[in-house]
């Protein structure tokens, strides 16, 4: 109860504040000052589309100066905060960090330029190919605020009349002309001095990549001659210019590759690197076609033979470099990865190739705090004690062992709905190859990876039961690029078997009839393979980005297969006395992300799984099911209360909740998210979905996925408070239902239920979620 006080008083102070900084700032201002609100652009003629116009105008805005302060839903509450703060004595303390660092100085009329604004605009459309544009402006005032509305005349756009490349005979002219029909100039398209810059670093990429090392996008020059034509065309000319240094116009091999895999400033300084490297000494270095300096033999020469692209006699290419030293900084053993090259062969143009490697710390200790759900779709907050050895065996192998605990924790709702607590331990080697009777071969800049894990997990209901969970798995992870991942799990086994069944929960067994609750304290094994594909680029700084997340998971098929099992045949085999699982499951996790500005994002998910048992089981093992609700889940239900479909998990059960699983599981989120400060997010979220059972069960009825399944979707909705403090997110989501799913057809809306002044109301359907990281 005391956890809801505190929500509410958090709520009621949120909305204080928003109030008090929705009241005109204005008050603050002097006689004769306005507060500046922004600036408008227009474009006015006819000679460009509305494409055009939007795409001048937004680019003009963006480049205008000073940006108007900061708001939140229309209000400036961090200038409501500077404003309301006096001023104070010393740069440090309370009233310091309230002003200047949360607070926002106010941004006035008298602080923008608007001739400088002017002649931004003017170049800026210039740039664009405009080269007769006007631009004027004009302020508007009311109740001291105040807009720049500018407004521009750009005229007719220049097009790129015939783009010409260098004829000369030399080396490095005929490799520009190779390239040329790749240009991004075309004929016909408008003049655009930013294509011109992606044209020189397109020309400058090309040639790095044919032995170019010393060439640079600043030696070539983009000439434009707009008298050729009165037809408001401009004729390119793409030159080397006159200045470019010699070396810059040669291509160079690679002479030698010289490793350094445990370098550090102390040993310099005690003479034991010297770079370049004696000629006549590298040959008692050598492995293979690389040499490899480390005198304390740390690491195994075999390591770089893998990673390096270059090889003696190669002429350079950057995206060899590039993928060479990415490969050495994902083996995850080396804290800074360094590449020089030194001249050996002036006259040849060779040079040699060195790699200054500097090793993390082996060994690590760290604490972390997670948000996430485990192999047994068991979903919460986690607490890691993680220690690592990367070179465990000289080859950068990473052996990985924690020490964690979890939990699930909401408050509110059901008073007799326990929570999960989980503990245990895991241990993996993390080999950096594929080690397999095949030959695999990876061009990718990310190193492929065999891993083996072995683990224990100890699972608690407190008032239920108690389960073992032990793990084995070996399988590799492999990565295409920097977007996609593959993760393949050839031997994936776990072994779940009760520890402790209180007197409670089999007298509940009995007294209800619902084989699926003794399901979930049966022993179960699972063996098979399990793949995991994954897709994002939420990395990169755009507007709209994805991530995907697809597994497939096929449990007991080849031993099923070997062995003729067949449940339905009354042939269910056994190993180690007991029945192995056989299912088929597929999951798909889409995410969708949209940017608004700095300060402002759409956060959006859609889950769709089915699990399908067959063979030696009817039904689905307990922990390789589907659940819903919970603090990654659907918010608005206590974890693993809903559903399946339209059963009340309440019913005939004395208002008991245990955990309510399913075959078939539906899922879709949104949030909106935005920072009110620097560590402060708040939220604003809806959640939807439920999971359902492939086949019928007279225990729970409406359970079964059917042509209705959308009138058993349940809904819920809320508010949330993260604090952000980087190393970890605090989060707190009060929600409550909208929609469930088990009230009767008709009645399933509680909009008209809703009732905040009643204490009973809030007590059964206000939850609080409790967890560590954001929930997708």
């Amino acid at each position: 109860m005391n956890s809801r006080k505190t929500v509410y008083s958090g709520l009621v102070a949120t909305a204080l504040l928003l109030a008090a900084a929705s009241c005109s700032n204005t008050r603050f201002l002097k006689e004769g000052q306005a507060l500046y609100t922004g600036a408008r652009v227009k474009v006015e003629g006819d000679s460009l589309n509305k494409k055009e116009k939007s795409e001048l105008k937004a680019g003009l805005e963006e480049n205008i100066t000073p940006k108007p302060n900061s708001s939140f839903l229309g209000l400036r509450p961090k200038l409501y905060i500077y404003n309301i703060t006096r001023e104070p004595e010393k740069k440090k303390g309370l009233r310091y960090w309230l002003k200047y660092k949360v607070g926002e100085k106010p941004v006035l009329l008298g602080d923008v330029d608007r001739e400088f604004n002017k002649k931004i605009i003017i170049n800026y459309s210039e740039n664009k190919g405009y080269f007769n544009a006007e631009a004027s402006e004009e302020a508007h005032q009311k109740n001291q605020r105040a807009e720049v509305i500018y407004t521009v005349k750009p005229h007719e756009r220049y097009i790129i009349g015939k783009v010409d490349f260098p004829a000369d005979s030399s080396v490095i002219n005929k490799e520009i002309r190779g390239i040329k029909d790749n240009t991004l100039l075309k004929t016909g398209n408008p003049f655009d001095l930013d294509v011109i810059k992606s044209e020189r670093k397109r020309i400058d990429a090309s040639l790095k990549n044919r032995g170019f090392y010393y060439f640079h996008p600043d030696n070539i020059i983009v000439q434009a001659d707009s008298t050729v034509s009165n037809h408001h065309k401009v004729d390119l000319f793409v030159k080397l210019k006159n200045n470019t240094p010699a070396p810059a116009k040669e291509q160079f091999a690679i002479n030698n590759v010289v490793v350094f895999p445990d370098y550090s400033i102390q040993d310099v300084r005690r003479g034991m690197y010297k770079i370049p490297v004696d000629q006549d000494s590298l040959p008692k270095y050598a492995y293979h076609d690389i040499y490899v300096i480390d005198p304390r033999k740390k690491f195994k020469p075999v390591i770089f033979d893998r990673a390096l692209y270059f090889k003696k006699g190669d002429l350079y290419n950057r995206a060899d470099h590039n993928l060479s030293l990415n490969r050495l900084i994902n083996l995850g053993v080396f804290k800074f990865v360094k590449n020089d090259f030194i001249v050996s062969d002036s006259l040849q143009h060779k040079f040699d190739a060195y790699y200054i490697l500097t090793p993390n710390e082996l060994q690590s200790l760290r604490l972390e705090a997670l948000g996430r759900t485990n192999s047994a779709n068991y979903a919460g907050s986690e607490l890691n004690l993680n220690w690592t050895h990367r070179n465990i065996f000289r080859g950068a192998e990473q052996l990985k062992a924690s020490l964690y605990g979890a939990f699930d924790v909401q408050v509110g709702g059901a008073k007799d709905a326990n929570n999960l607590f989980r503990a245990g331990t895991n241990v993996q080697l993390s080999v950096p190859r594929i080690l397999a009777p095949f030959r695999f071969h990876s061009s990718s800049a990310y190193v492929p990876r065999t891993n083996m894990s072995i683990g224990y997990e100890f699972q608690s209901r407190t008032q239920y039961y108690t389960l073992n969970n032990f793990n084995f798995s070996f399988g590799y992870v492999w990565k295409e690029n920097a977007r996609k991942e593959h993760d393949l799990r050839v031997f994936d086994v776990t072994l779940v078997s009760p520890e402790k069944v209180t007197d409670r929960y089999r007298q509940l067994i009995d007294s209800v009839g619902n084989p699926a609750l003794s399901r979930m304290v049966e022993k179960q094994l699972i063996l098979g393979p399990t793949y995991t594909y994954t897709y994002t680029n939420t990395m990169l700084p755009k507007t709209n980005t994805v991530y995907y997340r697809g597994m497939v998971d096929l449990a007991g098929n080849l031993t099923g297969l070997l062995t003729g099992a067949n449940v339905k045949d009354d042939r269910q085999k056994e190993i180690f006395n007991i029945p192995f699982s056989q299912y088929a499951k597929m999951e798909h996790d889409f995410r969708f992300y949209h940017k608004f500005n700095d300060k402002t994002s759409l956060a959006t998910r859609f889950i769709a799984g089915i699990a399908y048992p067959y063979g030696n089981s009817q039904f689905v093992p307990f922990s390789r099911q589907f659940f819903s609700g919970g603090s990654n889940s659907i918010r608005a239900f206590r974890a693993r209360t809903l559903g399946p479909g339209s059963f009340d998990p309440s019913a005939e059960r004395d208002n008991l909740y245990f955990d309510e699983s399913g075959d078939v599981k539906l899922e879709m989120n949104a949030e909106y998210r935005a920072n009110l400060f620097k560590y402060v997010n708040v939220t604003a979220f809806l959640d939807a979905g439920n999971i359902w059972l492939i086949n019928d069960d007279p225990s729970r009825p409406g359970g079964k996925f059917s042509k209705d399944f959308l009138s058993e979707i349940a809904v819920g909705g809320g508010v949330g408070l993260r604090l952000d403090f980087s190393i970890m997110i605090l989060r707190l989501d009060l929600a409550m239902p909208l929609r469930i799913p088990y009230y009767e057809k008709g009645e399933r809306w509680t909009f008209d239920k809703i009732d905040f002044g009643s204490k009973s109301w809030r007590r059964d359907n206000l939850i609080l979620n409790i967890a560590i990281g954001y929930p997708f």
